[in-house]
């Protein structure tokens, strides 16, 4: 249990830095293009920083080129499950539009980690043949 706790706490300090990453890029982007177009820009950085955080911090797995194109899966379970909380909160439960993307957001939290957990440490079925070049690092 301990070693959930750790990764669960990793993985907070990983988000807390990919929101420094996507806020940093945005408000740069922001300058040269209309805000919504700086957003999508800068969701690439930090689609990418999370990645490597999350593989080599919070997971302690080593990346590959397989898990670097399924990583944007556990973006997509986010904003899947941010997306029905917050309908949810503010529909059934009259929450407060400004609010409810807050706790929508920590209410996502367990969805998204199984989700990269999965990504990034399961092991396939069946042995992926190594090609040169499918690994981020030759160690």
């Amino acid at each position: 249990m301990t070693s959930l706790l750790g990764k669960i706490a990793r993985y907070g300090v990983v988000g807390l830095i990919n929101t420094l990453v996507y806020y940093a890029a945005y408000l740069l982007l922001r300058g040269a293009f209309p805000y919504l177009i700086a957003h999508l820009m800068a969701m690439a950085p930090a689609v990418i920083v999370s990645y490597f955080l999350n593989c080599r911090f919070t997971f302690r797995t080593r990346p590959s080129m397989r898990k670097f194109l399924l990583f944007p899966l556990t973006n997509i379970t986010n904003f899947a499950g941010v997306t029905v909380f917050l309908y949810v909160l503010v529909e059934f439960f009259g929450m407060d539009q400004r609010t409810a993307p807050l706790l929508a957001t920590v209410l996502a939290v367990p969805a998204t980690f199984a989700v990269t957990q999965l990504v990034l440490t399961r092991t396939p079925s069946r042995p992926e043949r190594v090609l040169e070049g499918d690994s981020f690092s030759h160690n």
